[in-house]
């Protein structure tokens, strides 16, 4: 039973050895085989199946001659290994390479042949048959190119365990290793072409572009990749989309007419040749040729593209290509092939045809050939260095190169188990595999530990993904001077293991934009904003379209397309562009500015005036009337003006904290001096007078001692205040930086609070002193002039109460100008209603001061009051007398006058008559004053 069981197996597997499988194929037998899988075609014949009959195999058409030099490329690197006496010395590799036709199916179709042997080997079924014609096990293949198609194959080899090393599929789902067990490959992944590629926009300032991307496991994982590192850097996708080789007419028409129709230049294709070929026909067929493509490396130097009749279009390219390496010998091998030598390799006829345009005696394709397609015969001994074909493309040796790095690797790995030592393997107890006996599982654990350093002294070793590390060069594609055909010129590199910032390099004076042009294309949704502007965000629009906004006062951009305006620094200012912040001016209440001038002149005037008076009342200091004036009083008031103006010095000038502390308080401690004198000298006069009779307790309690202790007293409360002040919250000095393009330097009181009391006393002293200079303004006038001290006192608070809005209201450098104002212009008032009259009368009307004046005046207001108690008792009596006599009484009218003249004041007789009428008659007062009771008053 058991034998039958290995008979139908083995008659089985035999017949798929012969049956299943592509015919069409490269073979040798060798000790060792390696699988190659190779797109030796672009495509397959789109073929509906009815299935009215046994389906038959698709067609592959569209000879690659790329593909078939990289298939050259690996049976170049295997003869060479067994033609070297040091690897792998005594072993023959062989192979067995199919095409894939770019498909799935026919890479699945290719697979399936490679698993089927090595089933047949893992059954042992030497002892039943003598196999002569045995085929042994594949125990590595080398392929396939697109990653869609690596992908279907390394699902069905990593069942198997059966290394797989690809040689241009770059998608980064490869790289993952618990689903593709087996994957290995020599050329970069997609996770850094894609950020490449971001990179590239990035550098030329697009911000607006297209992507497609092939529908396959290609071109959606790079594309998906892509969206990530733009979505980071603020770039937008416009369009999306994807794209196939199979897609219909009307499909690529509906894609074409969305590129046509967008406003983004730029065009990002992830893709391979095949796919991309029917968009590029239909733009070529319409002329589009003001766009700008940005190509991955499994398209940047397509043969179908790269065509001259596409350069229109496709001129100006960017593209990725992977780094080119050299390969001795292989330029020579190339031209060697014939289809005569090569029978071992069945695709060698159909590139000879191809690249003649002819046709082999007994081809399969003669037969089927009709009229139409008429070719002559070949000899199979043309000259192929006669014809030009991308077979022959050897100056960038890229995919070809990486075909060739994959089997030496291969190579080195069996002649690591070759060499090995027992105690020093990868393997159970550090035992080595047989290479006689080994199986693909083992090669692939070796493959996974393999370092080495190849011929051309490159160190070789796949990573933790089994990626081997590389890097990508830039090129651009410029059309041939020649003969018109397109040239991948190098323009810059891309070092995906150098640090962030220095990855991408790229010469710009080598790019020729759609194939003429030196200058960058512009590709973004808006206009670059100029400096001085910002980008503001357009409503349901993308964040890469926008509209410029003017930045605003106080913010500034210096270059172009900026996102923000940036603040400038408090001490300056955006100019009128807002390009650039200059110094802001520095104002304060200036020595040296016609303002600050003008101030400090009439505070110097001030000064000077009070001065001037308070010399003239000490020169003329026994005179009457600055007797009658109490002298020490008037001393103390005038000093107390000059600290008033002096104080006003102070506001003037760039503010310190020293300043600010001694401003405020020097202006309150000098007006309040300067008021308690005048309060005080004012209300002992209106004392005095009122008195009947002056006695000894008036002299006493309005002396000297007691007139100065009152001032002091009220002096003494405007002192404290500004001690408490000074000590709880200091004024200080301060920056204003709100105002525009200046910085006002002022005072920062402290306490508005505080600043309120110190003025508020101040008026509440002048108020008591403008109640008592008003009841006394009917006092003698050159005794001591109580109407121009209640002017003065008007103006006094018509200044302050002013000052309050204004100085609110007002800011910076006016603050202290206003207050300088109020101070001069109450100081002024107060010296000039107090005292100019006086110093008039002394220096130019010296006849009025005299003793006999003073006493004409003061017996004038004496009379008058006497008068007044006279007539006022006399009516009294009148109205008595009347109310006794009864009602029907007539009483005569009298007419009372108070006439008075110079004539009646005689200064030289010293008599003093005035004259009181009543009615007809006169009446004449003669009044006599001891010396010594006038000069108690003086």
């Amino acid at each position: 039973m058991k034998l039958v069981l290995y008979y139908l197996i083995l008659l089985g597997s035999s017949y798929v050895i012969s049956t299943y499988g592509p015919h069409q194929r490269a073979q040798m037998t060798g000790d060792i085989l390696l699988g190659g899988l190779f797109p030796i075609h672009f495509g397959v014949s789109s073929k509906d199946q009815d299935l009215a009959a046994r389906p038959e195999s698709t067609q592959c058409v569209r000879f690659n001659f790329r593909g078939f030099r990289w298939l050259q490329a690996m049976i170049f690197a295997i003869d060479e290994i067994n033609n070297s006496s040091t690897l792998l010395p005594n072993i023959t590799l062989g192979y067995r390479i199919f095409d894939t036709c770019n498909t799935v199916s026919k890479a699945l179709e290719a697979t399936l042949s490679f698993v089927a042997q090595n089933k047949i080997d893992s059954l042992n079924l030497d002892e039943f048959c003598n196999c002569t014609d045995h085929i042994p096990a594949t125990i590595a293949v080398v392929g396939a190119a697109g990653s869609a198609v690596s992908t279907a194959v390394a699902n069905l080899l990593g069942l198997f365990y059966i290394p797989q090393i690809s040689y241009a599929s770059s998608s980064r789902l490869l790289s993952n290793k618990n689903q593709y067990k087996s994957f290995m490959r020599t050329i970069p992944t997609d996770e850094y072409q894609a950020t490449a590629m971001a990179d590239i926009i990035e550098h030329f300032e697009w911000n607006w572009v297209i992507a497609v991307a092939s529908d396959d496991d290609y071109g959606r994982p790079g594309i998906e990749k892509f969206e990530k590192e733009m979505e980071e850097r603020d770039i937008c996708i416009h369009l999306n989309e994807l794209i196939s080789q199979y897609f219909e007419d009307y499909e690529i028409q509906a894609l074409t007419d969305r590129i046509e129709n967008s406003t983004a230049k730029v065009i990002v294709v992830f893709a391979s040749g095949p796919d991309i070929e029917p968009l590029i026909k239909e733009m070529v067929r319409r002329n589009i040729t003001d766009r700008i493509w940005l190509a991955s490396e499994a398209w940047a130097g397509s043969s179908l593209i790269a065509k001259p009749e596409y350069l229109d279009v496709v001129a100006g390219t960017i593209g990725f290509a992977l780094k080119a390496g050299r390969i001795p010998g292989f330029r020579e091998f190339l031209q060697q092939v014939q289809p005569k030598k090569d029978s071992h390799n069945e695709f060698v006829r159909e590139f000879w045809e191809e690249t003649f345009n002819c046709y082999l005696e007994d081809s399969q394709r003669l037969q089927e050939s009709d009229s139409t397609s008429f070719r002559p015969l070949c000899t199979g001994e043309e000259d192929i260095t006669s014809v030009e074909t991308p077979y022959l493309d050897y100056t960038h040796l890229r995919i070809s190169y990486n075909v060739y790095v994959a089997v030496y690797s291969i190579a080195q790995a069996l002649q690591d188990i070759l060499t090995c030592t027992p105690g020093h393997g990868l393997f159970a107890n550090n035992s080595c595999a047989d290479i006689k006996k080994m199986e693909a599982w083992q090669v692939l654990k070796q493959l996974r530990h393999l370092n080495y350093t190849n011929s051309m002294g490159e160190k070789m070793h796949f990573d933790e993904n089994a990626d081997l590390a590389a890097n990508y060069t830039i090129i651009n594609w410029h059309r041939s001077a020649e003969d018109g055909s397109v040239v991948f010129e190098e323009v810059g590199y891309y070092n995906m293991h150098a640090k962030r910032g220095a990855k991408l390099f790229i010469d710009k004076m080598k790019i020729l934009w759609n194939g003429y042009s030196s200058e960058v294309p512009f590709s973004n949704c808006s206009e670059d904003c100029e400096p001085g502007t910002r980008k503001g965000i357009i409503d349901s629009m993308p964040t890469c379209c926008f509209e410029c906004t003017e930045c605003s006062d106080g913010e500034y951009s210096n270059h172009r397309d900026a996102s923000v305006c940036t603040k400038c620094p408090n001490n300056s200012w955006s100019n009128g562009n807002h390009t650039f912040c200059f110094l802001k001016e520095i104002e304060f209440l200036s020595w040296t500015e016609p303002f600050g001038i003008a101030l400090a002149i009439c505070a110097v005037v001030g000064v000077v005036l009070t001065a001037f008076a308070m010399a003239v009342f000490v020169r003329f200091r026994n005179t009457p009337i600055v007797k009658a004036t109490n002298r020490e009083l008037s001393y103390a008031l005038l000093f107390s003006l000059i600290c008033c103006f002096s104080s006003s010095l102070v506001f003037i000038g760039e503010p310190q904290d020293w300043t600010c502390r001694l401003r405020q308080p020097a202006f309150g401690i000098s007006f309040v001096l300067c008021i308690s004198c005048i309060l005080v000298k004012t209300n002992r006069v209106l004392l005095v007078f009122e008195a009947k009779i002056p006695t000894s307790l008036h002299r006493k309690w309005w002396g000297l001692n007691l007139q100065f202790l009152l001032v002091f007293l009220c002096t003494f409360v405007q002192v404290m205040i500004c001690v408490v002040w000074l000590y709880n919250a200091p004024p200080s000095s301060y920056r204003n930086h709100d105002i525009d393009e200046i910085i006002f330097i002022t005072c920062n009181e402290g306490s508005v609070m505080a600043l309120g009391f110190l003025i508020g006393y101040t008026c509440l002293l002048a108020a008591i002193c403008f109640f008592f200079a008003f009841k006394s303004r009917k006092l003698p006038e050159n005794f001591t002039e109580a109407k121009f001290i209640t002017f003065s006192m008007l103006i006094f608070f018509i200044v302050w109460i002013s000052f309050i809005p204004a100085y609110f209201s007002t800011y910076g450098k006016f603050v202290s100008a206003v207050e300088v104002i109020a101070i001069l212009a109450s100081s002024f008032g107060m010296l000039a209603c107090i005292f100019f009259n006086k110093v008039y009368i002394i220096l130019f009307k010296p006849s009025r001061n005299t003793i006999e004046e003073v006493r004409c005046s003061t017996a004038a207001h004496a009379f008058k009051v006497a008068a007044k108690a006279t007539l006022k008792h006399s009516t009294a009596s009148r109205k008595k007398s009347n109310s006794i006599g009864g009602s029907s009484a007539s009483t005569p009218s009298s007419s009372i006058s108070l006439k008075t003249n110079g004539n009646d004041c005689d200064p030289t007789s010293g008599k003093h008559k005035p004259r009181v009428s009543f009615g007809s008659g006169t009446v004449t007062l003669s009044l006599s004053f001891e010396e010594s009771r006038r000069s108690s008053l003086m």
